[in-house]
């Protein structure tokens, strides 16, 4: 990728960057007011500066995908847990070696999305996932062997982590905040996909949805593979029955269970608006 070229005449910020460290070694420069800004790490980490930072998460992502030219995108959601087919023998509980059959489902549809994607020569519906392992690993992969790119966006965690080895590497973020996360998974998103997953699934599941609810999200589909699986640990009936929701809002998501039912879905799915007001309240 090409650095931008500079459109002024002012010295720019690289170049004083790389003359501040070949200056006399004297207590003053030592010192770490001395730094420039930008430069100093502890500074940059001060309390104060976390809006500065909030909008450096949100900037630099935004900044090379632009310069990529992806403008949408096809969200995977999963989980982490969820084990290689072949390596299911090893998975800490028999449903989660039972749930093993979605990596290949995210796999194959992440290979068929991609292969559709490179009709726009890979600037449409780029395959984003949460870059780690389980299912994020699956789609990350298929998108690989469909030869094409694909997004992860990683989040620092207290243990040991790192992204799987099928991210493509100059669309490879790190983040800090999960909020500013969030909104790049949904920024450019034209489908949601969600496969069976723990408290990080469903979190990202019901702010998607919280968010098409209200109106503050355009209606795009929202596919939930494994109906079984869903069902099981969320009564959505007795969420309608209780009049927490409304009945329309059932209406919010599909079940599928395939790769195959998924690009179905999306490739027949009529744009909606976001919105104006919200069923069952007055």
């Amino acid at each position: 990728m090409t650095t931008r070229r500079q459109t002024h005449p002012l010295r720019d910020a690289h170049t004083d960057r790389d003359a501040a460290k070949v200056v006399p070694d004297t207590p003053q420069t030592r010192a770490s007011a001395y730094r420039l800004a930008f430069t100093d790490d502890d500074f940059m980490c001060r309390d104060e500066l976390r809006p500065v930072r909030l909008q450096l998460e949100l900037l630099k992502p935004e900044m090379l995908l632009d310069q990529h030219s992806i403008t949408s995108t096809i969200v995977l959601f999963g989980g982490a847990r969820i084990p290689r087919p072949a390596e299911k023998d090893r998975a800490r509980t028999k449903t989660l070696a039972d749930l093993s059959h979605f990596y290949g489902e995210a796999r194959e549809f992440s290979r068929l999305m991609t292969i559709k994607s490179q009709e726009s020569m890979g600037r449409e519906n780029v395959i984003v996932t949460g870059g780690g392992p389980g299912v994020m690993e699956a789609g990350n992969r298929g998108a690989l062997d469909a030869g094409g790119h694909s997004i992860g966006l990683n989040i620092v965690l207290p243990h040991e982590q790192a992204p799987n080895e099928y991210v493509t590497p100059e669309l490879c973020f790190n983040f800090h905040y999960f909020a500013i996360r969030k909104m790049h998974f949904l920024m450019r998103a034209r489908a949601i996909c969600v496969f069976p997953g723990g408290f990080g699934t469903m979190d990202e599941l019901f702010e998607a949805l919280t968010l098409i609810q209200t109106g503050r999200m355009q209606r795009v589909p929202v596919l939930l593979f494994g109906q079984a699986f869903w069902e099981s640990i969320l009564n959505w009936d007795a969420l309608a029955d209780a009049g927490t929701i409304s009945e329309e809002d059932l209406d919010l998501f599909r079940f599928v269970e395939n790769a195959a039912d998924a690009m179905h879905l999306i490739e027949n799915w009529d744009t909606a608006p976001a919105r104006d007001k919200i069923p069952g309240r007055s």
